[in-house]
């Protein structure tokens, strides 16, 4: 099968898609390199937007590019291309993460194309969600997608969720006289003035969602100790659902895989009329990550918390313009 090669404006495109995937204070630490010979991305880490205080090993920063890294596979079999998939490839050059090769051979990818128009629908959404539940069969193809991506999804039991909840609520109450957490904040959260509207980066006010007046459900409140006009608050979930998102491992592969993981899954749920957001105090403390493990195994590293549920859609925050992320070679 020929295939016409892809223009300048299909590869950006692509870009465009791949980069409206979540990343930790919507950070957006990628960047993209296309080389038009070999048609060939790499993707890059720009670890110039590591979060000092809350990710000093970029975890999170793998993460966030392994969910770009899903989103951009999505699109290129949306193109009726097969993504050729290759993790760190140089062990000498760390910020290279993965190479996607289109390829005109057939693959096992092709159930990735009825996930693309969720690619640009899925938010984060910190608004109440309903006490309705997920239901089981749901529950199950979220976790077997996260499977497909070598992690685990699992919905913890009733002790088990209390035991995450108090988790995080000792994070935040630590986030709140943390020095370090406030500068993160302050570096990339946008409260009133022209930065709200312009910035192509970070999470402006509107995205914050109300103030958490009552309810269990764990929200990180972006403004800190920050006053933000007109914004309300509400009760949220009593019993808030919650998904926890592990590998086997804890090494930069795996957060690469965890974020694939945890983009497929977020994909999934928009499709099926699920909303989303995340939780990941417990997860920056390294003494509270390792109690949130799976039980009774003991195994496993938490890579993600997420917070499920059948509420309003979360605003799109903004996104940086695909000529700063995107360079293309010959």
């Amino acid at each position: 099968m020929i295939r016409q090669e892809p223009s300048e404006e299909r590869v950006a495109a692509l870009v465009h898609d791949a980069a409206a995937a979540p990343s930790m204070h919507n950070a957006q630490p990628w960047r993209f390199r296309y080389f038009r010979g070999s048609r060939t991305f790499h993707l890059r880490a720009d670890f110039d937007r590591v979060i000092p205080h809350s990710d000093p090993d970029a975890r999170a920063l793998h993460l966030g590019c392994g969910a770009a890294l899903l989103n951009l596979r999505v699109a290129v079999v949306h193109e009726g291309w097969f993504p050729a998939v290759r993790l760190l490839p140089d062990p000498a050059d760390p910020a290279l993460l993965a190479t996607v090769q289109l390829s005109v051979a057939a693959g096992g990818e092709s159930d990735l194309a009825a996930l693309y128009p969720a690619i640009h629908r899925r938010h984060s959404s910190r608004f109440p969600f309903e006490e309705t539940e997920v239901p089981e069969a749901l529950r199950t193809a979220l976790g077997a997608a996260a499977g497909r991506e070598g992690a685990t999804l699992s919905f913890p039991g009733p002790w088990h969720k209390e035991e995450v909840l108090e988790l995080v609520e000792e994070a935040e109450r630590r986030d709140l006289t943390d020095h370090g957490s406030d500068e993160d904040l302050a570096q990339w959260t946008r409260i009133g003035g022209p930065s709200v509207n312009t910035a192509p980066d970070g999470i402006p006010d509107y995205a914050f969602g109300p103030r958490k007046r009552g309810g269990k459900a764990p929200m990180r409140d972006f403004a800190g100790s920050r006053q933000v006009p007109g914004r309300g608050a509400a009760d949220f979930e009593r019993s808030p659902q919650l998904a926890l998102l592990s590998t086997v491992d804890d090494r930069p592969e795996d957060w690469l895989r965890a974020g694939q993981a945890m983009e497929r899954v977020l994909l999934l749920a928009t499709l099926t009329g699920l909303s989303s957001s995340f939780a990941t105090q417990a997860i920056e403390w390294t003494d509270l990550r390792w109690p949130l493990r799976e039980p009774l195994s003991g195994t496993g590293y938490t890579q993600m918390i997420v917070r499920l549920g059948y509420g309003p859609a979360g605003p799109g925050t903004p996104r940086r313009p695909v000529p700063e992320v995107l360079d293309i070679r010959p």
